[in-house]
């Protein structure tokens, strides 16, 4: 029953906001259509206010779900028109706090002691109000200065209702809309899904926090608070508490002397380090979560918080996203679109042509402007939004990545507007790329697998043998060969098992410590050797 006055009221803050204009009534079934025609909305005068603030102001009405959700669907620049995804960008997460008593009681249940007994201090008024929860200050026994974020109670069931609705109107959006096979609004719900169930869990994000700090621990790029585990529950995080400007505040920046432009650079440069070094990056910097420690006003570092949200990247994506960045940033749009096929971004059989000229088109009028005034974040997004047309599928790590990327290059253009993104990132990424590859690396990298393949090298040459002589059953099945011509082939083959199996043989020799103590030093004579042993015993499939 509740679900379904939720609906009622979804429908009624829908028809007053008139969304109907999102829906294309040629594309409906004619039932829809009538009934779409018929109903109160078409009775009631058209607000005059633009269709991105009316849907904004819906999802506000809605509740702390629908607000969230458009915060996320904000960042799909890539398939959402202009005006829509910036009013979106606007939406406000302030939410009136829950009763303070009620905070008190979850915080005692979660850690099993009273208050009074769990800090020395603790103030009941909480310091601020999310959608999600709500935080206050405290100071443990210790006499360390510490937050205490709460879990709003029975949010988790709101939110499972709310999705399973917002669900539902994804997929009528999917079936009924022209263009809903390529915007996926039942895979965006679902990452949405995703991403704010992980926010509910204050495990993860102690444990996210706990990562991004231990990441930066011997850098003094980003400052990262303590998460006290003793007090982290389900849906309790507790944490150092930090002391710094927002870095929204320019003004106050200004008035400490902070020097604005390195700042503006090290944002930057944070953003690729997080991606190109760790493979871990917070995927929520948004102004609200980013502080500056101006003590010395010439080194001012970044404090970042709520690690609720990050994103990874395989060591393929990594490699190909860093390949394709530098591409850009060399306008080879050649090798831009053969990256794209080459990773499995766009499907096999486009055209490099196609592409290639896709992205000259989309970019060439971009770089015509000055350097300063170039959004890369945005450039980021036409690269999305032309692939999109060549049927890339994106990745929901690639969207995050769009989004910390854009709200990265916003805040530094915000700090000092002459910010040159490219100047930063294309040395960054270039020096990434050759110690990637330096001998040095190379040899890190077997070391890494290396246990791995050692593990699997017994059972290498049963599983050849079986493999052959599956491969000799099948020929012999299919088409027989002479006497002579078997017999050779036979010799053949034997040979090469036997130049293989010495090739392995030496190989375990070699990565055995004392046995040859020149060749352990080198272990890639190991890695070489087994190398020639696949080689031969793959030339001889053929």
């Amino acid at each position: 029953m509740s679900r379904v006055v939720r609906l009622y009221k979804i429908l009624q803050v829908a028809g007053r906001y008139r969304l109907d204009e999102f829906i294309d009534t040629q594309q409906l079934h004619p039932v829809f259509r009538i009934l779409l025609c018929l109903s109160p909305w078409r009775a009631s005068r058209m607000p005059d206010l633009p269709r991105g603030v009316r849907l904004r102001r819906a999802l506000e009405e809605l509740g702390p779900v629908f607000i969230k959700f458009g915060q996320t669907l904000s960042t799909r620049k890539d398939l959402l028109p202009a005006d829509i995804a910036d009013e979106l960008a606007r939406l406000q997460d302030d939410v009136p706090p829950f009763p303070e008593q009620q905070s008190i009681t979850l915080i005692e249940e979660a850690l099993g002691q009273p208050v009074s007994e769990l800090f020395s201090e603790f103030e009941a008024i909480p310091m601020a109000s999310a959608s999600v929860a709500q935080v206050h200050e405290a100071t443990l026994k210790t006499g360390q200065a510490a937050v205490v974020k709460v879990v709003r109670p029975n949010i988790e069931v709101v939110i499972q209702q709310d999705i399973a609705l917002l669900y539902t109107l994804a997929k009528f959006t999917a079936r009924y809309h022209p263009n809903g096979s390529r915007l996926r609004p039942v895979e965006v719900v679902a990452d949405y899904r995703l991403i704010i169930m992980d926010e509910l869990d204050m495990n993860r994000e102690a444990a996210n926090t706990s990562q991004l700090r231990r990441n930066f621990e011997n850098n003094k790029l980003l400052y990262v608070p303590e998460v006290y585990w003793d007090y982290t529950r389900r849906n309790i995080l507790t944490m150092e508490r930090i002391s710094g400007i927002p870095v929204t505040d320019i003004k106050t920046l200004e008035l400490r002397g902070a020097d604005l432009k390195l700042l503006g650079e090290r944002g930057v440069e944070i953003f690729f380090t997080q991606v190109f070094t760790h493979s871990f990056f917070h995927a929520d910097m948004h102004p609200g979560n980013i502080f500056v420690d101006a003590t010395n006003p010439n080194d001012p570092t970044y404090i970042g918080v709520d690690c609720a949200i990050v994103g990874t990247l395989s060591e393929a994506d990594q490699y190909y996203l860093g390949r394709n960045l530098l591409g850009i940033f060399r306008r080879d749009y050649r090798e831009v679109a053969q990256l794209h096929v080459e990773c499995g971004w766009v499907p096999a059989g486009t055209r490099v042509e196609d592409f290639e000229s896709a992205m000259r088109a989309v970019c060439e009028p971009i770089f015509e402007r000055p350097i300063s005034e170039i959004s890369f974040g945005e450039l980021l997004v036409y690269l999305f939004q032309t692939a999109g047309r060549f049927h890339m599928e994106i990745q929901p790590s690639l969207v995050l990545l769009q989004k910390t990327l854009l709200n990265i290059e916003g805040l530094g253009r915000q700090l000092y507007p002459d910010l040159n993104l490219w100047d930063t990132a294309q040395p960054f990424l270039e020096d990434w790329l050759q110690q990637r590859y330096s001998p040095h690396a190379v040899v890190r990298r077997l070391q890494h697998h290396a246990p791995s393949w050692f593990e699997h090298l017994p059972q290498l040459p049963s599983a050849i043998i079986n493999s052959l002589q599956e491969q000799n059953a099948n020929r012999q099945l299919t088409s027989p060969a002479p006497k002579d011509q078997g017999q050779s082939t036979k010799i053949r083959h034997g040979w090469r098992r036997v130049a293989a199996g010495a090739a392995l043989v030496s190989a375990i020799l070699i990565a055995v410590p004392g046995i040859w103590p020149h060749l352990a030093s080198v272990p890639i004579a190991s890695w070489l050797l087994t190398g020639l042993a696949v080689y031969l015993i793959c030339s001889g499939r053929r």
